[in-house]
């Protein structure tokens, strides 16, 4: 029955379905893992590089990690190309925002802008969805620290703590259990390592493999997205790495 209706975006099924939506939204389960916690005191992004031969050389651009404004940065999962189009949308939005009223853009404004592109895509014959979901980190003076997620349906959410891309149904289970209403960036830090390696298939994490950041104020007002540096990451995954069980 499927197959009759999934040509086009267009076309509804008789159960009222858009299959090819579904399709893009079925396309970001096999993504890399990437994990959203809302702290009291910033919000951290964590993220699985797809990634890892030794042959390509580093750059100083991210995989996964893209900061959109000084006080917004957002995690991919799906296919890069397709959020680079995205990202280059939001960040032009961001700054005509900033030059037409003189202020940051606040940050569900530019999410539902975003979502306004991405629906579009959707209604349209000839279009397909963008086949990438996001997850946004950002402050305003309104809400403070905020954390959105939005799929290729153009749909988006805001949330304390969530999870997109591969095995994502395990990392919101431990989410559910573990994450606390005051939590701080050093813990929310922690928590994001025990999800993101609970929730990927490889045995040994390194920071070869991952991307964290965290977005907080400094004692002077200012926003500031970090990224955790090789050796800072790797120290974070040995604290909190699970001891082996010792058999006899």
């Amino acid at each position: 029955m499927a197959r009759r209706y999934d040509s086009r975006t267009t076309i509804f099924s008789p159960e009222g379905r858009l299959y090819q939506v579904e399709y893009a939204m079925a396309a970001i389960d096999h993504a890399g893992a990437c994990v959203g916690i809302l702290a009291k005191d910033g919000v951290v992004l964590a993220a699985e590089k797809k990634s890892t031969s030794k042959l390509l050389e580093n750059t100083v651009s991210s995989e996964k990690m893209y900061k959109i404004d000084d006080h917004l940065a957002c995690v991919v999962a799906g296919i890069t190309a397709d959020a680079n189009i995205i990202i280059n949308y939001a960040r032009l939005s961001s700054q005509r925002h900033l030059y037409q009223y003189q202020e940051p853009i606040p940050v569900e404004q530019l999410v539902a802008q975003v979502c306004d592109l991405k629906q579009g895509y959707t209604q349209y014959g000839g279009l397909r969805p963008f086949g990438t979901s996001f997850l946004y980190a950002g402050w305003d003076v309104q809400y403070g620290f905020q954390l959105y997620h939005s799929d290729p349906s153009g749909n988006y959410g805001g949330w304390k703590a969530t999870a997109i891309g591969a095995n994502n149904q395990a990392a919101q289970s431990i989410l559910r259990t573990d994450y606390k209403a005051e939590i701080n960036v050093e813990d929310a830090l922690k928590l994001a390592a025990k999800v993101i390696s609970k929730s990927m298939d490889s045995v040994t994490l390194t920071s070869e493999k991952l991307e964290f950041a965290y977005l907080h104020r400094t004692e002077k007002g200012t926003i500031v997205l970090k990224v955790l540096d090789s050796a800072t990451l790797d120290q974070l995954l040995k604290d909190n790495a699970e001891p082996a069980n010792d058999t006899m």
